[in-house]
């Protein structure tokens, strides 16, 4: 045992004996393992405990960081955030990956959520609303993975999206049309393009009378609207019972009077519910979908509808008659997202649906493209 460092034959003394770390436990600990030490060194290893055992440990000054979206851990040496500028490799480092394996189960626990050789990932939220995801290793390299994506402390409107580049003049107002002329439509693009953000910013345009209901897998949408209801879907416990999908909650959605119907992020099985939703006059419905273009954007519906039961032409009739737009992010080389191409929905003769580019944003500024005649016609 003398040959492990000494917070680990404190920390190991603390758990037989079932103590807290304060400075008498660990100063008895100390000299239990005939180890002399200060009170400057008893404090700092008080300290190294408890953030062990609260909160999110080590990773707790860089989840308070201002403008942190992300904090990922690749096993003990490497701990990364994002502020919206691209992923910057931090000082953090753990002691070693048993310190980062038990920090995930931790955190995993603190959702009410098992994490073990038996169960070796998870997905979860915890209390202040961050989104756990954790893989342990050996499944993992180069040592337990914890992926951490810290809800926004605020919404974004507008006119702060326009200042920060993410929209130009012209497709601002465009934006402003869409939601006025109560089209649907999805924010489509890659994780961290901020769709969620957008999403936000445009439901904070919603006539204040109107009923939002927001059904999201885990919740992330904080419009700044006085109306917002929202539900939220459920794991399945420890013993397999309690699962409560975004499919069932869009379901109970529709018999809440929603002016709007939102889904945080449509990715499976509910894309049925929602598309027939979008066609029995639940007007100006919206919603997000991982997409690399707006191009691929009938192909991922087709994807989830096939796989959720419902045959290929059914998927495209539907889509055809609910949905009037797609608008898509992307992130710059220089980590600025931005609106990179609204277009609109058609259906060919073959009665599958394709995405027209209406306005497209490059160095060159806004282009009109080939569906810009029928964007003017869905905003009126």
């Amino acid at each position: 045992m003398n040959e492990l460092p000494i917070l680990e034959r404190v920390r190991r003394r603390l758990a037989a004996g079932t103590s807290e770390p304060t400075p008498h436990t660990v100063a008895a600990a100390l000299r239990a393992e005939h180890h002399v030490a200060g009170s400057g060194t008893v404090l700092a290893l008080v300290d190294q405990l408890r953030s062990e055992t609260r909160g999110a440990g080590l990773l707790d000054p860089l989840l308070t960081t201002p403008d942190v979206t992300d904090v990922l851990v690749n096993g003990p040496d490497e701990v990364y955030l994002d502020r919206g500028r691209g992923l910057e490799k931090t000082a953090v480092r753990f002691a070693d990956e048993e310190s980062v394996r038990r920090l995930a189960q931790r955190l995993a626990a603190q959702a009410g959520r098992r994490l073990d050789d038996a169960s070796p990932w998870v997905d979860a939220r915890l209390g202040d609303g961050t989104r756990l995801h954790a893989v342990l290793a050996p499944l993992a390299r180069p040592g337990t993975l914890i992926s951490l994506r810290v809800p926004a402390r605020r919404s974004f409107s507008l006119a702060e999206l326009r200042a920060a580049g993410s929209l130009t003049d012209e497709t601002a107002e465009v934006l402003q049309r869409v939601v006025a002329a109560r089209a649907a439509f999805v924010v489509t693009g890659g994780t961290g393009s901020g769709k969620t953000t957008l999403l936000a910013a445009l439901l904070a345009e919603v006539d204040p009378a109107e009923r939002l209901v927001i059904v999201e897998d885990a919740t992330e949408l904080r419009p700044d609207h006085p109306h917002v209801v929202g539900l939220e879907a459920r794991p399945a416990n420890v013993e397999g019972a309690g699962l409560v999908t975004v499919r069932d909650l869009v379901r109970q959605a529709l018999r809440m009077r929603p002016d709007r119907l939102v889904v945080g992020e449509v990715r499976g099985a509910e894309v049925v519910d929602l598309l027939a939703a979008l066609n029995t006059g639940h007007e100006g419905g919206c919603g997000t979908l991982h997409a690399n273009s707006t191009v691929d954007v009938p192909a991922r519906f087709e994807a989830l509808g096939v796989a959720a039961g419902l045959p290929r032409e059914a998927v495209h009739s539907q889509l055809a008659s609910s949905l009037d737009l797609v608008i898509h992010l992307a992130r710059g080389r220089e980590g600025v997202r931005q609106v990179e191409q609204i277009a609109v929905l058609q259906r060919d003769r073959d009665g599958l649906v394709t995405c027209l580019p209406a306005l497209s944003s490059g160095s060159g500024g806004v282009e009109r493209g080939p569906g810009h005649e029928r964007l003017e016609l869905v905003l009126g």
